[in-house]
């Protein structure tokens, strides 16, 4: 099992950043595809980025250019730097740990942070 805590989300002005964080309990070297989801009011959850334990990152197209990932896993934790923010990057956005126990994958979440972006 791993516990996640995300922080860093807020308010901010279109065009703006943020620098969202996800702390894992445990070593994360070994997890493979960690990600940040987003979920905005009356939406479904949706991938926004993901990195592989090697680094190989891939995005949803409406961030590609302007959201970075990156893991530190001497720290044991996920990053999500948010440049040029939208409005429509308003959501909840949460940290997501896939790990296989030999049988199944389970996902662990953190409980999330809200980013929201004004006009």
């Amino acid at each position: 099992q791993v516990q996640l805590v995300e922080s860093g989300g807020g308010l901010v002005q279109a065009g703006g950043s943020l620098t969202l964080s996800c702390a894992a309990s445990g070593s994360i070297s070994s997890i493979n595809n960690m990600g940040w989801y987003r979920q905005a009011p009356g939406k479904q959850r949706e991938l926004v980025a993901a990195v592989s334990d090697g680094g190989i990152t891939n995005y949803e197209d409406s961030v590609k250019g302007r959201f970075t990932i990156s893991r530190d896993n001497a720290k044991n934790t996920l990053y999500l730097q948010m440049n040029s923010l939208k409005p429509e990057d308003t959501a909840i956005y949460y940290c997501n740990a896939p790990l296989w126990d030999g049988a199944a994958w389970h996902h662990y979440w953190g409980q999330g942070t809200q980013v929201t972006v004004s006009s």
